[in-house]
């Protein structure tokens, strides 16, 4: 698939790579629907953009933890374009907790979004293609694939998605192509220090931290081969080779 003329709603969109992964399918000339939840004014923001390249655009506000959320985001959609080409499931929550102290509210919190809500994205999503086919990217996590002891609910959500991947990947087959990519550390946490992010890049194989725009790559180039379904691209610099 190529981006250029096709429809795509990317979820988490209003900010950080979610946002990185909209503006590229903009610039690619892919009509959007940008997500947001309580990023108001940058999905606006990068509303505007997306038209001044050339494409169609929408923003919607919505709770993806909420199955009516996920309604109104689809019938949002279904209101503004005729067929869906692609789905880029980005958003999600990552909240610290420890395993022993860690409460209910945590887990609803955080498999809600990141689990509950790619999974009926994805259902929603694969409704509108499967008659005509599409694509389905997930945003994963490297927290999906080792553990993270401070983050032990985000890991075990993480993990569901890359089997969640695996597992649509062969029922929606041969029409709808499912992939994950499964990011480290390219974007700084906001309450991190620089030097503290740049100690992180140092310890990597590679030497260096990576940036939003190396997760684009891995998402643009899961939409456009068409012989790849069921996998994730680990985008981590090397973290978890050791």
């Amino acid at each position: 698939m190529q981006p250029q003329g096709k429809t795509a709603i990317v979820t988490g969109a209003g900010r950080r790579s979610g946002a990185a992964i909209a503006e590229a399918l903009a610039g690619r000339g892919c009509n959007l629907l940008i997500h947001y939840h309580a990023s108001e004014r940058p999905a606006a923001e990068l509303t505007r953009r997306a038209v001044e390249l050339g494409v169609q655009a929408h923003s919607v506000q919505a709770d993806l933890s909420r199955r009516e959320g996920i309604h109104q985001l689809f019938s949002a959609f279904d209101g503004y374009y005729p067929r869906l080409d692609l789905l880029v499931n980005s958003a999600a929550v990552m909240l610290a907790s420890d395993l022993l102290t860690a409460t209910e509210d945590d887990w609803q919190l955080t498999m809600a979004l990141n689990l509950k809500g790619t999974f009926f994205c994805l259902q929603q999503a694969a409704l509108r293609m499967q008659a005509q086919g599409g694509v389905i990217v997930n945003i994963s996590d490297v927290a999906g694939r080792e553990p993270w002891p401070r983050y032990p609910i985000h890991s075990i959500s993480k993990a569901g998605v890359e089997m969640l991947t695996r597992v649509a990947a062969l029922r929606l087959a041969p029409a709808v192509r499912v992939n994950a990519v499964a990011p480290g550390p390219v974007l700084k946490p906001e309450p991190m220090s620089d030097t503290r992010w740049r100690e992180i890049g140092e310890a990597l194989p590679l030497q260096r931290p990576g940036s939003p725009e190396n997760v684009v790559h891995a998402v643009l180039f899961l939409v456009e081969n068409d012989f790849i379904t069921g996998e994730t691209i680990v985008v981590d610099g090397g973290d978890t080779l050791g």
